[in-house]
């Protein structure tokens, strides 16, 4: 699970704050939290990311997708414009990799990242 995912819900809690707000600071945090790797992503458009960023990458970005969408956060949140171009660029990073590395991602893969609820941590 998520180690921050309950912490969050819980200091806003324990000042009064409703659901509502809640959500919103959740929401809010993902948003910043893909704009973070949208920007990384931006700064290195015309580099191929190395096979360890890649693999990482995909971890943060599921991982952080699925986290913040079992805490309530809403789909129109969840799958913005930010979320597609950075899946699209991971997308198209996997496939480069794939043919260049010959297995070096090890089964991390984009695929799906919307679907799983169980993977390997």
């Amino acid at each position: 699970g998520c180690p921050w995912g309950s912490l969050v819900p819980l200091r806003a809690r324990s000042r009064g704050a409703g659901a509502g707000e809640v959500l919103s600071l959740l929401q809010q945090w993902y948003t910043s939290s893909m704009n973070i790797v949208c920007t990384w992503l931006t700064d290195r458009m015309d580099l191929q990311l190395h096979i360890y960023q890649l693999k990482t990458l995909i971890r943060i970005v599921k991982k952080t997708y699925r986290d913040f969408r079992l805490q309530g956060v809403l789909d129109s949140t969840l799958n913005s414009k930010t979320y597609e171009t950075i899946r699209n660029r991971l997308t198209v990073e996997e496939a480069t990799a794939s043919v260049s590395e010959g297995g070096g991602l090890q089964g991390i893969t984009m695929k799906d990242s919307d679907e799983e609820d169980e993977e390997d941590d």
